[in-house]
């Protein structure tokens, strides 16, 4: 059984291309759950119920958050209707909306849950220990997670500390897909960070004038999603449905 994992969408351009290329990408690998971070997808940053649709009506069954969750005020009731879009678990209590879902995929359920670091990110609380609650509370044939985080010890850290617990951890938030796909020796299938969906020619699906102006200038500076051609960053992780390990992983980059 297949699990897809789509990077972070960036602005419209990215929304677009994954509408345009997700729906196929589905007909190749016939994944039981296609999971696409959704967190950077609204026009102007965040992610807005407009976003929100396009990614959900493009082919995601979940969407997972992260530093940007909340950043748009717009989000609100939405994230707290719809139960399929995730912020990190790890945000304090009384935040809007949910840190995991459940997912019925017929013979089987599986477990998303969005999870945030905490190296070089917002002081949250601490990821292993909301993993520990979550897979002592949560009932779920199978655990995928999406962990939103800046440094990859951070992310093998928590890979590690949850092998044989889950079936994947894939890392989400930096915009660059790593080569580091493994499978760890209890089989928690693990990837660094899944990449992006933006455009080709920017700075992590920022016009990239924009990025060196902020950084010769440290000056202001309003950053700006390009058009033009994009690229699709994912990958798909193959489970043993009888028991969750991970058997394979191939990872997805398409422009």
């Amino acid at each position: 059984m297949n699990i897809l994992m789509i990077g972070d969408v960036v602005g419209k351009p990215g929304c677009d291309y994954l509408s345009k290329v997700l729906p196929k990408l589905k007909q190749t690998y016939h994944p039981v759950l296609t999971v696409v971070n959704g967190e950077n997808s609204a026009v102007g940053n965040g992610i807005l119920p407009q976003s929100a649709d396009s990614i959900f009506q493009s082919g995601a069954d979940v969407i997972t958050g992260g530093n940007h969750s909340f950043r748009r005020r717009e989000i609100q009731t939405y994230i707290e209707e719809m139960p399929f879009l995730l912020r990190p678990a790890n945000f304090p209590p009384g935040c809007w909306g949910n840190g995991y879902c459940v997912v019925d995929c017929g013979k089987y359920s599986i477990a998303v849950i969005s999870l945030m670091g905490q190296i070089y990110m917002d002081p949250l609380s601490c990821p292993f220990r909301t993993m520990d609650r979550i897979l002592e509370t949560v009932r779920a044939h199978f655990y995928i997670v999406d962990f939103h985080a800046e440094a990859s010890g951070e992310k093998l850290a928590l890979s590690y500390y949850l092998d044989g617990r889950v079936s994947v951890v894939a890392g989400t938030h930096t915009h660059v897909q790593t080569a580091d796909e493994t499978i760890l020796e209890h089989g928690t299938g693990y990837l660094s960070d899944l990449g992006m969906v933006g455009p080709i020619r920017s700075i992590l699906g920022v016009t990239p004038e924009n990025i060196v102006e902020k950084m010769t200038t440290h000056l202001p500076t309003r950053f700006v999603v390009p058009d033009g051609p994009c690229k699709l960053n994912g990958a798909v992780f193959t489970l043993d449905p009888k028991t969750g390990k991970c058997t394979a992983i191939e990872r997805i980059q398409i422009s």
